[in-house]
């Protein structure tokens, strides 16, 4: 395995001296985001690169006379919500996968996307309650919002998964986040089903093991299940927050700004669960044949970024299987 670090983190600073950081900590390479949610700080936009040959050449060289490596492409959005917004985020993942080709990079990270419930409407829908639920006029709602929802994915997955392997992507890790889609093994499975056996070889997770730690499940055994199709991983830890979890539970709305208050935090590594849990979780992705990139996020709003980077990067240092 090798460190790589989703380089939102250094916010608004120049290229280069991100680079100079990154290489400081003697990580090995990089995750870079190319629009969508993510700050594209470094990333001028993913179509001005594949439009100026001049301009990638020089991005490319930067990285490449430091001996650092683009782990991943990141383009995580919304492209399944029919909504200036979600032509927008399709627009860029699909130009994304253009610049992947361009600079040879084998792997984007991406999400899902949330469709709305029905046609017409122009809000994303997250279901996470049973569908069974009272009929009315003979129609469930709730079933009828989910079926719309996967028929809407399966239509752009269908496309855009065939479009990326035309460019020479050869895995789309999809990071199983909150108010997505796919969130968890299960609906990465559903999602594969839905886009058939060919198409379906494209896609797998991005393994971000605090996502499924602020839902109740354990990446470990998510892990174990996944095998083959962990496609990523993300180095990110969450704390469930004692007294107040047990109180309210894990389906938290509150601003990430307010961290007191909440039933969960997204840490830096080590500050949730502890680092014999780390070496577990990276044994077990080895066991079941993951070797790739372990990428740094950090989004612990309980310290300095100075502060997090260097208690995640040690962390992760002591416990990835290299």
């Amino acid at each position: 395995m090798k460190l790589s670090i989703c380089t939102d983190v250094f916010g608004k600073i120049p290229f280069t001296e991100m680079l100079d950081k990154v290489k400081a900590y003697g990580i090995d390479a990089i995750e870079l985001t190319t629009g969508g949610w993510g700050g594209c700080f470094f990333v001028p936009s993913a179509e001005e690169l594949i439009n100026d040959e001049k301009k990638l050449e020089a991005f490319k060289a930067e990285i490449d006379k430091r001996g650092l490596e683009i782990s991943a492409l990141n383009c995580s959005g919304n492209p399944l919500i029919d909504t200036p917004m979600g032509h927008a985020h399709s627009k860029t993942i699909h130009d994304t996968a253009i610049l992947a080709g361009k600079l040879g990079v084998k792997t984007i990270v991406t999400m899902s996307g949330l469709p709305a419930g029905a046609p017409g409407d122009k809000t994303p829908n997250w279901i996470t309650s049973t569908i069974s639920w009272p009929e009315y006029d003979g129609v469930n709602y709730m079933v009828e919002a989910v079926n719309y929802q996967w028929e809407v994915a399966a239509k752009w997955w269908k496309e855009f998964a065939q479009f990326a392997k035309d460019q020479g992507v050869e895995k789309i890790a999809i990071e199983e986040f909150p108010c997505q889609l796919v969130y968890n093994v299960r609906s990465l499975k559903k999602l594969c089903e839905v886009v058939g056996p060919e198409l379906s070889k494209m896609i797998g997770m991005n393994l971000d093991p605090s996502h499924l730690m602020i839902q109740g499940a354990e990446p470990i055994a998510a892990a174990r299940e996944l095998g083959d199709k962990i496609f990523y991983v993300h180095g990110k830890d969450a704390r469930i927050e004692r007294g107040l979890a047990d109180v309210d539970g894990l389906l938290e709305n509150l601003p990430v700004d307010q961290s007191k208050d909440r039933t969960w935090n997204y840490v830096g590594v080590g500050c949730g669960k502890d680092l014999q849990w780390w070496k577990e979780f990276f044994s077990v992705c080895r066991m079941v044949g993951y070797n790739g990139y372990v990428s740094l996020e950090m989004e612990d709003l309980t310290m300095s970024v100075e502060a997090g980077l260097e208690t995640s990067i040690d962390a992760l240092n002591h416990t990835i299987s290299k």
